[in-house]
């Protein structure tokens, strides 16, 4: 803003005028606005482009005010007799001129609204009227419109006008595209023989120049430049010139005046497309077209000659480009798995595995641009899925649940889609205790498990993809199963029978009971214990090895609680796992103590007194002794005998029974009295 038309409020930027503008003067006003923030170092700054529109504010002029043209009587209906020239600065409708006469004094005269030629309607000065003055009007089509007026007076002239100008000059011109405005192009030359203003020619355009891109001095034929020639909008221009003498009538020549528009590098080549997007197997053999990218350039020749080239960048010299057609191939064989995506991009936006493709133009300077390109390699399946490890043990206790997850199998696959999906299977026997979930991999158990039915499982895991070719993972897995607390001990008889001598020392082994756990571990550890029936602790256990053994020294004739015949007497054994909680059964033994002959038969009384008569036959029952022996058995199986008192054998004594008889007569008078010893053994 070199002239201070404009201001700006500093605070809040609204930019307003501060003085006139004049369209005609300046029609594009660029400000370069520029913040700052505070008193820091650091702005920003923008352009603001203004344009200045248009005001019919320019009546159009004429170079002169007033003219005046000679013509002759002989002059036929139709002949051009004056051009009228008007100039309008304004732009656009404001400045489209339109001519007409605006106060006829005959009806001889017409004029062109768009050209200014007046030509006669009919012949002139026949009626004696030697001049005629018309007021020739120049009127915008602004709104509202303005108007000039010139004054020609047109008078009769003797001398004919008998010769055409005659154009000298080339009907051929050229002119560079960056041409400033008000360059000369061209020189219009044309002569004409005829002398005085019969003779003078002036220089129209009557065609050709509707966009206003030249400007013909009438005068001295020097045809300039208007406006900025742009050879990509129009390379040649026909531009209809007429040559006309000032004679009267006046007499034109026209000429068609071809101008070519050369061209200078300054269209910058264009792709096609800013994005690029394609496609590659991968695995194929160098030289595999991927795509053609293509620019056009609106220059011409070799400005528009357009070389293709890949930048040099990471991932660059995998492919080839033709220079000439822009054909991208591929340089070596891709991988898709180490590189999926080529990013190929403009300059400013390299990075990993980014390429940079530039097309540049033949021109001097040379003009070039950039393009981006989205190149995918498509996947082959290559590649086998993996797994992580190529075997697995873990353990597991044998309290799961069916349909429990003991492990997740993952197995990668490099490929992509189908090619990459994996699916899981289960090639060795599992006895029916596992199974794969195909998708995910997860191992889960499809029935009970026992330890002790079977501890350990081995079997492979596969891992497939979609390929029927391709070689298959496989991973060895190992389950332990871990021993849970689900077996109670069991005795081997849940009834003992034992037998032990009376008598015998402390700590005599009676019995030995075992008891088994298919448990493991502290689990499948057994202790014994004497749950019942060991109120006087007369009996120990080996809570290790099962082994029954006295506590204290065992008399049969006190012990009748552990006779036979004594069942309700009996040792009830507890045999009891470690786990937690601990399982446990019982088993019952009945321990007979053996009886040894250790105590003499006891007669029932010391001494027997019977008093029989001496009359009583041979025979008779006398008596019976009676003799009991704690012992058992045979030990207490009695015999009976008269170790003394029978010497003469009055008596017979039953040896089972004790009885004693009568076996000789009885003579009070002889033997009032007879002392038996009898022994009980």
């Amino acid at each position: 803003d070199p002239h201070g038309k404009f201001s700006i409020d500093p605070q809040f930027g609204i930019i307003r005028t501060k003085k006139q503008l004049d369209h005609e003067a300046q029609s594009v006003v660029v400000l370069t606005v520029q913040s700052q923030l505070g008193n820091s170092r650091v702005y920003s700054s923008t352009q603001v482009n203004i344009s200045v529109t248009d005001v019919n504010d320019n009546p159009p002029v004429f170079p002169t005010k007033s003219d005046r043209v000679t013509i002759s009587h002989t002059q036929p209906p139709g002949t051009a007799v004056y051009i009228a020239r008007a100039e309008d600065k304004d732009s656009g409708l404001n400045g489209a001129i339109k001519y007409s006469i605006a106060s006829k004094q005959s009806n001889a005269f017409s004029i062109d609204p768009s050209l200014g030629v007046v030509n006669l309607t009919r012949t002139v000065f026949a009626e004696k009227q030697q001049e005629y003055t018309l007021h020739i009007a120049a009127e915008d089509c602004g709104s509202p419109p303005l108007t000039s007026l010139l004054i020609s007076a047109v008078s009769n002239y003797t001398d004919i006008n008998d010769n055409s100008p005659s154009f000298m000059s080339s009907p051929l011109s050229y002119v560079m595209e960056d041409v400033e405005v008000g360059l000369l192009v061209h020189h219009i030359i044309a002569t004409d023989p005829d002398e005085g203003r019969n003779g003078q020619v002036t220089y129209h355009i009557l065609s050709g120049n509707e966009n206003k891109a030249f400007v013909l001095d009438k005068i001295t034929g020097l045809l300039t430049t208007a406006r900025l020639l742009d050879h990509e909008v129009q390379e040649c221009y026909s531009l209809t010139v007429m040559a006309l003498d000032d004679g009267s009538p006046a007499l034109s020549a026209t000429q068609v005046l071809t101008i070519v528009v050369l061209d200078v590098n300054d269209e910058t080549p264009v792709f096609l497309k800013h994005l690029y997007e394609t496609a590659v197997r991968e695995n194929q053999d160098p030289g595999q077209f991927v795509i053609r990218v293509e620019a056009v350039d609106r220059d011409a020749g070799l400005n528009s000659l357009l070389h293709y080239e890949i930048l040099p960048g990471p991932g660059y010299e995998k492919f080839k480009m033709n220079s000439d057609s822009g054909e991208l191939v591929t340089a070596a064989s891709l991988d898709r798995e180490t590189q999926e995506v080529f990013s190929i991009k403009d300059r400013e936006d390299i990075s990993n595995f980014t390429l940079v493709i530039e097309c540049h133009d033949l021109g001097s300077p040379s003009r070039s641009s950039t393009a981006q390109l989205h190149l995918t390699v498509l996947d082959e399946n290559d590649h086998s899925p993996l797994f992580a490890k190529t075997q697995y043990q873990i353990s597991v206790t044998e309290d799961l649940e069916e349909g429990s997850a003991v492990l997740d199998l993952s197995a990668s696959d490099e490929d992509a889609g189908l090619n990459g999906e994996v699916t899981y299977s289960l090639i060795d026997d599992t006895y029916g205790a596992f199974a794969i979930d195909s998708v995910t991999g997860s191992i889960v158990t499809t029935k009970a498990l026992d330890r002790e039915t079977k501890s350990q499982y081995t079997f492979r895991a596969v891992a497939s993809d979609c390929s029927t070719h391709s070689p298959r993972s496989t991973t060895v897995m190992t389950i332990l199963i871990q021993d849970v607390n689900d077996n109670v001990p069991k005795f081997e008889q849940s009834y003992y029978k034992a037998s032990v001598w009376e008598g015998q020392s402390p700590k005599t082994d009676v019995i030995q009971v075992f008891a088994t756990d298919l448990d493991s571990g502290l689990n499948g550890e057994t202790e014994y214990s004497i749950l019942s029936g060991n109120e006087n602790a007369t009996f120990l256990i080996d809570s290790a090895r099962g082994i029954l053994t006295t506590n204290t020294g065992l008399d049969y004739e006190n012990t009748s609680s552990y006779r036979e015949t004594a069942s309700s007497h009996q040792l009830v054994l507890l045999a009891s796992d470690r786990g937690t909680p601990s399982l446990n059964s019982t088993a019952t033994v009945l321990i007979t103590v053996l009886d040894v002959n250790d105590n003499p038969p006891v007669f029932s009384s010391p001494e027997y007194r019977v008093h029989v008569k001496e009359s009583i036959p041979i025979g008779s029952h006398i008596t019976e002794v009676s003799a009991k022996d704690c012992d058992a058995g045979t030990n207490a199986e009695i015999t009976y005998a008269i170790i003394s008192g029978n010497d003469r054998g009055h008596f017979c004594l039953d040896g089972r029974t004790g009885s004693v008889n009568l076996t000789q007569t009885l003579d009070y008078e002889d033997t009032m009295k007879f002392t038996l010893v009898i022994q009980a053994t």
